[in-house]
């Protein structure tokens, strides 16, 4: 799997255990954890649809194709099959579902993040207290899990990935700019080193991430920013470590991505 800058890291006192599941005993299977800074559990994979949620704290979902974050009220969808991590680098408070494959087949085979609406919330926390063997079949908590899967249907999906080029020098320099987003290089930069012109290093990034350089660099940049603000980071020193010149620059940024000022989103 790639490297990644964001990942945290890796502590053996804080690493997850994975559910030693061979199979769902439901069709929904949930999940609450209290994590804590840096959790993380190793690459690994399952025979369902994982959807992590966070109600506090920010996720990381690391995979081959990239990486995806979900601040709070947003959550991951992870199909089934997809070799995966899960990581948190501050203080979390994570619901995830569990869903059989044969009962999210409308969903696309792909890894998405979802924002979380206030009805599929409450959903979720009412079916988080039901027991892990529920009535299946005629009863109200069958027909809660119902609505809950329409309802995760519908969820709107939000650009919250960085996606990874497989080209192994782009991805190097990606990499790079993960490690460190506050970094100034530029296109220029970029295309010397990797000895092809400007508007080829241009089609080529298209290609590979579907993403401007611009684009790219700017959503990195901003994913980096969450961690940092939700810790408790001031707007300002984000914005500068992120490489943005002006405080109001990154909030516009910001809000263009998140649909929310850093005040507001972690406020909400």
């Amino acid at each position: 799997m790639p490297t990644n800058g964001h990942r945290p890291a890796r502590n053996a006192d804080t690493q997850r255990l994975i559910p030693a599941l061979a199979d769902l005993p439901r069709p929904l299977y949930a999940r609450a954890e209290s994590l804590s800074a840096g959790s993380w559990t190793p690459t690994h994979r399952h025979d369902w649809v994982q959807f992590s949620y966070a109600i506090s704290g920010v996720l990381g979902v690391h995979t081959e194709q990239g990486s995806f974050f979900a601040p709070p009220q947003w959550g991951v969808w992870i199909p089934a099959g997809l070799d995966h991590e899960v990581v948190t680098s501050t203080r979390a408070e994570m619901r995830s579902l569990y869903v059989r494959a044969q009962d999210s087949q409308w969903a696309p085979n792909r890894c998405r993040v979802l924002e979380v609406t206030p009805l599929a919330r409450e959903l979720i926390k009412t079916f988080c207290l039901l027991p892990a063997d529920y009535p299946e079949h005629d009863s109200h908590q069958s027909r809660l899990v119902n609505v809950l899967l329409d309802q995760l249907a519908s969820l709107p999906e939000v650009g919250f990935s960085l996606p990874l080029p497989r080209h192994a020098r782009l991805l190097a320099l990606c990499n790079e700019l993960v490690d460190d987003p506050g970094q100034a290089i530029t296109l220029t930069e970029w295309a010397s080193r990797l000895n092809m012109s400007e508007k080829t290093l241009m089609r080529l990034f298209q290609r590979e991430t579907g993403l401007s350089f611009r684009g790219w660099r700017q959503r990195a940049r901003l994913l980096a920013s969450l961690n940092a603000l939700e810790e408790g980071e001031s707007v300002t020193r984000t914005a500068l470590n992120c490489g943005y010149d002006s405080t109001s620059a990154f909030i516009a940024a910001f809000k263009g991505l998140f649909g929310f000022t850093p005040g507001e989103l972690f406020r909400n």
